[in-house]
């Protein structure tokens, strides 16, 4: 039933996605396409090290009346903490340096799109998206969505546009509760906010809300602001703050220790509800 539920989200996001190139055959004018990419590297080095590394590429094609648009990119964040010792004796004696590197933090995801104008504010739109998280409790998220939204101004101080759709999602976690829900239909509500602050500096807000109508405790939210300076024509200087909520997370697996230390099993915990990514990238776009 796993595996159904699986092929039926692909085929169900693979007919949304392609079913309009096959229903809008007229001629319109093609604008072509953009690319943006993002790169951020953080790392320290000494006595502690860590790197960060996070990664975006997006690519738009919008002609009259449609556009189609592909998301990819990705996280990874690794530390390394040195223990010594020394051997010999006080006075004649050598240190020895051990290191210990550990993965903290690791997600990647893959997005498209597809809108097309019902009229000149209103429009429809499917889409399909995959998402990678063991930290936050899962080894795969495979979503399929389609709907409606009105873009409710657009012009060369910024735009505003917000959707609802419905969603249909398979899951697999890295740790399975008993009462774990794998494959949910749900409903979905987005804005897409951007404001041009001064000639140079402009102001992003996406967020995205997912309830899952099977488990309607389970309500999910991406939020991610941003502030980009132009530096020129191609590169800009993007700092981000990216939240993401779980109002029912996860589970993992903790050891369950007695009275005395000894660990006698193990039981399940919930993960944290909020994720918090606070990043610092340069921006290329062509």
């Amino acid at each position: 039933m796993k595996r159904r539920s699986k092929i039926l989200a692909l085929l169900g996001g693979a007919v949304l996605f392609s079913a309009p190139f096959t229903w809008a055959q007229e001629e319109e004018e093609d604008y072509g396409w953009e690319l943006t990419g993002e790169i951020s590297l953080i790392a320290t080095g000494g006595n502690a090290e860590a790197e960060t590394l996070g990664f975006g590429l997006a690519a738009v094609r919008s002609r009259e009346r449609d556009a189609l648009s592909f998301a990819g990119g990705g996280l990874r964040a690794e530390s390394t903490i040195f223990s010594r010792f020394a051997v010999g004796t006080p006075d004649d004696f050598r240190v020895i340096e051990e290191s210990d590197t550990d993965l903290t933090a690791e997600s990647f995801y893959l997005r498209g799109r597809y809108q097309r104008d019902i009229s000149e504010r209103t429009f429809w739109f499917s889409g399909l998206g995959w998402e990678r998280n063991e930290f936050a409790g899962f080894t795969s998220r495979l979503s399929a969505v389609g709907g409606v939204g009105r873009e409710w101004y657009d012009n060369d101080r910024g735009h505003f546009r917000a959707d609802v759709g419905l969603t249909f999602t398979t899951q697999d976690d890295v740790v399975t509760g008993p009462d774990a829900s794998e494959d949910f239909l749900g409903l979905r509500l987005s804005y897409d906010y951007g404001r041009q602050l001064t000639e140079t500096t402009v102001f992003s807000s996406i967020l995205i809300i997912d309830e899952n109508l099977d488990e309607t405790e389970d309500l999910r939210a991406d939020f991610l602001n941003a502030l980009s300076v132009s530096i020129n024509d191609l590169l800009s200087l993007k700092v981000g703050l990216h939240l993401l909520y779980d109002n029912l997370p996860s589970l993992t697996s903790v050891p369950l220790l007695d009275g005395a230390g000894s660990e006698i099993g193990s039981v399940f915990a919930e993960l944290d509800e909020l994720d918090t990514v606070l990043s610092v990238a340069v921006v290329f776009t062509r």
